[in-house]
């Protein structure tokens, strides 16, 4: 179970010191410090030193940090990957992961509390979600990235997500299988507050423990949708109440039969309200 939730993770460029500043006081779970596509290649070694400094200076409170460097065939992958293990993020976020030796390569130079997650945006990825999951125990989460997956299939992106539906649901059973993190991909249209919310439904309803975020403005939905509502967490507590109670191993609560499954996600759901509240008093 996670210790940390992951309702919103939030993208921010790697680039502007304001920004990181800022990020500092927004209400989001997570940050992505990106090296990446936020960043123009002018400007990819000054990003490095300004998120690596601003990692080792600490000050964004409870919020989890990830830090996406580029890719080891790029130019800058390396001096990216050994600056932010010296940073020592909570999260070295690897990009365009296509197999498990993408990561594995890379865990042992892995030290202290810094974790790998792997950005899921190709279709060799895709196609390789299990073994990527499984590649090390250092690996703590997938992200989707549905931006450069609908490029690559050369597919659009539609209200219903139809043309990656199956990817998703083939990242989101490899990170169940492997007791993963799995972040649900971007929603482009940050003015459009209705279809941001009911990405984050579906995505929170095929079972993804949150979203990836590009704009601020879309952390409250996010964090309100991936929460627990007070009906779920009182229907929670009869379930578990009922099933103590009943001492057979099974209950029934408004007339539904509940089983120790049942009871075992009210906890979970209990467990995730308790680390929202935590985290909300210490961010």
């Amino acid at each position: 179970m996670m210790s940390h939730p992951y309702r919103s993770v939030l993208y921010m460029p790697g680039s502007k010191a304001r920004v990181l500043e800022k990020a500092k006081t927004l209400p989001a779970d997570a940050l992505i410090l990106d090296l990446e596509d936020a960043v123009a290649p002018d400007d990819k070694t000054a990003a490095r030193e300004l998120v690596c400094d601003s990692v080792k200076a600490g000050g964004f409170g409870a919020r989890k940090l990830l830090i996406r460097i580029n890719g080891m065939d790029t130019a800058w992958g390396k001096d990216d990957l050994a600056a932010a293990i010296a940073a020592e993020p909570d999260g070295i976020l690897l990009p365009k992961v296509n197999g498990a030796d993408d990561l594995s390569t890379l865990a042992p130079m892995l030290s202290g509390k810094t974790r790998l997650w792997a950005m899921m945006e190709t279709p060799l990825g895709i196609l390789n979600a299990q073994g990527i999951a499984f590649a090390t125990p250092l690996l703590e989460g997938l992200v989707m990235g549905t931006n450069d997956l609908v490029n690559d299939l050369r597919a659009v992106h539609t209200p219903t997500r139809a043309p990656v539906l199956a990817s998703l649901s083939t990242c989101l059973l490899a990170a169940r299988a492997a007791g993963l993190v799995i972040l649900d991909g971007v929603y482009n249209a940050f003015k459009d507050p209705d279809g941001l919310r009911a990405e984050c439904e579906q995505g929170r309803d095929m079972g993804f423990d949150g979203k990836t975020l590009i704009h601020p403005a879309q952390l409250d939905i996010a964090n309100q949708v991936f929460s627990p509502s007070p009906d779920d967490l009182a229907l929670a507590r009869q379930y578990i109440e009922a099933f103590s109670a009943a001492g057979s191993g099974v209950a029934v609560v408004n007339g539904r039969i509940v089983e120790q499954l049942h009871v075992e996600n009210a906890r979970r759901l209990l467990a995730l309200s308790a680390q929202i509240e935590k985290l909300d008093k210490e961010a």
